[in-house]
């Protein structure tokens, strides 16, 4: 394997994958079960939420994973091509935009990274290794956009049901536990996903994935409640005005912030919406600037509206309780959950965050200190200096100016584009 910032994709990873698809499955026939549920209740408005927000999450799915295929340079293409044989039919056969629009773009990025590592377990190579972190780095940030855009809202409109009524059916206490599954292995496996960056292979253990895991469940949690409990007693449309404007601040937040992670004017503002969308619900880094200082504004703001919400729905409802838990202890078990969270968190980034120093060379370049995996850079077998690969990185052609040879300067840096831009950008971030 080259020198520099070596890919680790080990068997768990892929098992995870796997089983982050059996779930993607099981999520997807709970689905079409509670659907059918609401039908036969006559619960037309739960109905046509639930619809709305599996169409909506479905469709921005799509077009995140149809950009990201369009975003590649032709090298990056030909490269995947030389490894991944079911990408390059499709493109040959140029049947890719036929798959996203009936909604199966996600299921051949599953179906990529089964056919790659699996290879890749049958013979053990850099490239092979490389590619398939490239492939599972993509399908973790689209599970993650999937698990805040459907699951999470999903999870929501379930519990609201639930506290509505004060009654758990199967079903829906079924559907709950499906969403609360996705979401965990979602947020796990973006994580995995990014410390495959780490130059220190003892950073991939599992304990800093399980306390990654905890404090944002402990996180989440208490935010999923307090939404929830507010919906199941206020008009839908005092919270869908709330949804909006909270939305609106956050895509301003986004803007301000000058993201660069798409090629397109198009794209990124479909991306900082998608931003937004994820905030509602959950801190994204989507900056290296100040991430402790916009971190703190983020949950700072976030538990200051959980606790209106919470406080709006106990205003409405008095006397209302959960599971026969009064609204003073969902108060306080909402507030512990929360503060809990908060603590688990510091300790994580204090104790098992890996440092962007781990990843680098000290005496790399303010250009290379982006975090760009040689592996990913040379996906088409050629080396150019802008990938930063090792092996040219600090070539210079020499120039015959008659008894002295003086080198060239170097060509200047391209801008990156496609999973390049996209693996530097999440990196960068994660690791601030």
């Amino acid at each position: 394997m080259e020198d520099g910032i070596p890919f680790f994709y080990p068997f768990s990873d892929f098992g995870l994958n796997i089983t982050g698809l059996l779930f993607f499955l099981l999520d997807l026939v709970l689905d079409i079960w509670a659907v059918v549920t609401f039908y036969q209740e006559e619960a037309y408005v739960n109905m046509g939420v639930l619809i709305f927000l599996l169409v909506g999450s479905s469709v921005l799915l799509q077009a995140f994973s149809w950009l990201w295929y369009n975003y590649g340079s032709k090298e990056e293409k030909e490269g995947l091509g030389k490894y991944v044989y079911l990408e390059k039919y499709l493109y040959n056969r140029r049947l890719l935009g036929v798959l996203h629009v009936c909604q199966l773009g996600v299921f051949l990025r599953f179906a990529s990274m089964m056919e790659i590592s699996l290879r890749n377990m049958a013979s053990r190579d850099g490239q092979k290794e490389g590619i398939a972190v490239f492939l599972t780095h993509d399908l973790s940030l689209l599970r993650l956009i999937e698990t805040f855009s459907e699951s999470a809202p999903q999870l929501t409109l379930m519990l609201a049901i639930i506290a509505h009524r004060e009654d758990v059916e199967w079903v829906t206490g079924l559907k709950t536990l499906g969403s609360f599954a996705a979401i965990a292995f979602s947020v796990v496996m973006y994580h995995r996903a990014m410390r495959s960056f780490s130059e220190d292979k003892a950073q991939m253990t599992w304990m800093p994935s399980l306390v990654y895991f905890l404090w944002n469940f402990l996180l989440i949690a208490p935010r999923l409640a307090a939404v929830a409990l507010a919906a199941s007693t206020l008009p839908v449309g005092m919270i869908a005005v709330h949804f909006l404007l909270l939305w609106i601040t956050f895509v301003l937040w986004a803007w301000r912030q000058k993201t660069d992670f798409m090629d397109t004017p198009t794209g990124e503002r479909l991306y900082r919406g998608t931003v937004a969308l994820i905030w509602y619900f959950c801190w994204f880094n989507v900056s290296h600037y100040d991430s402790r200082g916009r971190s703190i504004i983020y949950h700072f703001i976030i538990a200051v509206d959980s606790a209106i919400l919470l406080g709006l729905w106990w205003w409405d409802c008095f006397q209302a309780s959960v599971f026969g838990m009064p609204g003073w202890a969902v108060f306080i078990c909402a507030g512990s959950s929360y503060i809990v969270g908060i603590i688990v968190k510091i300790l994580y980034y204090k104790l098992c965050h890996p440092k962007k120093s781990a990843t680098i060379d000290k005496s790399d370049t303010e250009e290379s200190e982006d975090i760009l995996p040689p592996q990913a850079a040379c996906l088409g077998g050629e080396i150019d200096e802008v990938d930063f690969c090792p092996s040219k990185a600090t070539g210079m052609d020499e120039v015959d100016v008659g008894p002295l040879k003086a080198p060239s300067p170097p060509p200047p840096p391209k801008p990156l584009t496609g999973a390049q831009k996209r693996m530097r950008k999440l990196a960068d971030n994660f690791y601030s």
